[in-house]
């Protein structure tokens, strides 16, 4: 096992930024490769801080990459950096130019906790066709719901987003999302779960409720459990497994 912590400058967000990768011990010529999103109060160490994925990681043979996305909701900002251009383009550019993760979107992963659940499934459901599998724990999946229902997310949204009309049928409206690359996203393995205890399990259950009938491949589950690490620690494990799966139906 190895944790490599890179600093480095991106040309599309203006800036530099860090980058979290975990290599597992198991020796292959290419790894499958695990995007692995933090939370909105979080960074890029989040994940290894928080729970034991490194000690889990090692059963599994993906590259795990963490990166750092700020307060971004994984967006091309209103106010602020493209942030999910930085994701989906110029991070896996520098992810295969700096370690053997194999190119094929049949070992390619992404899954990801409340803000990160969100990037995850607009990220694999934006581009299907770069994906075996997605995940979303604790998804804060909705957002025109989670603007309408709280104003204390005004600023901050606002800055994000530009305004709530603006989310609505947009790149960033998971609903609009679902609708236009449905067709496109069934080989895709997607799972998602949520504490029973958890402040967004209505809108958890509400999206369960329409992928269950819209996607071949999709699962949820419910557990005790609130919006927090010991939950997040438990479901990474059963992400980590379920992938694995999928990898290996793949026949990667």
């Amino acid at each position: 096992m190895a944790i490599n912590h890179i600093h480095f400058s991106s040309q599309i967000l203006g800036k530099g930024t860090s980058v979290n990768v975990f290599l597992p011990q198991v020796k292959r010529a290419h790894y499958p490769v695990l995007y692995l999103l933090h939370g909105w109060s979080d960074d890029c160490h989040a994940w290894l801080d928080n729970t034991s994925l490194a000690r889990y990681g090692n059963e599994y043979p993906f590259i795990i990459v963490m990166p750092q996305v700020e307060l971004s909701y994984y967006t091309n900002m209103f106010q602020g950096e493209a942030y999910f251009d930085f994701l989906t383009q110029e991070l896996p550019a520098f992810i295969q130019q700096w370690f053997p993760v194999s190119p094929r979107p049949e070992a390619t992963f992404v899954a990801g906790l409340s803000m990160g659940g969100y990037g995850a499934f607009k990220w694999a459901l934006s581009y299907p066709n770069q994906f075996r599998g997605a995940a979303a724990l604790s998804g804060a999946l909705d957002v025109v719901n989670l603007w309408e229902n709280d104003p204390s997310r005004d600023k901050r949204f606002t800055r994000i987003f530009g305004s709530l009309a603006a989310v609505k049928g947009s790149e960033n409206d998971l609903q609009a999302i679902t609708a236009k690359h449905q067709a496109t996203a069934q080989h895709l393995c997607l799972y998602q779960s949520c504490g029973t205890e958890d402040f967004l399990l209505s809108v958890n259950r509400q999206y369960a409720r329409q992928w269950q009938s819209q996607f071949a491949n999709y699962e949820y589950q419910e557990h005790p459990g609130t919006h927090n690490w010991a939950f997040w620690d438990q479901e990474i494990q059963t992400v980590l497994a379920k992938f694995a799966h999928c990898l290996e139906d793949a026949g990667q």
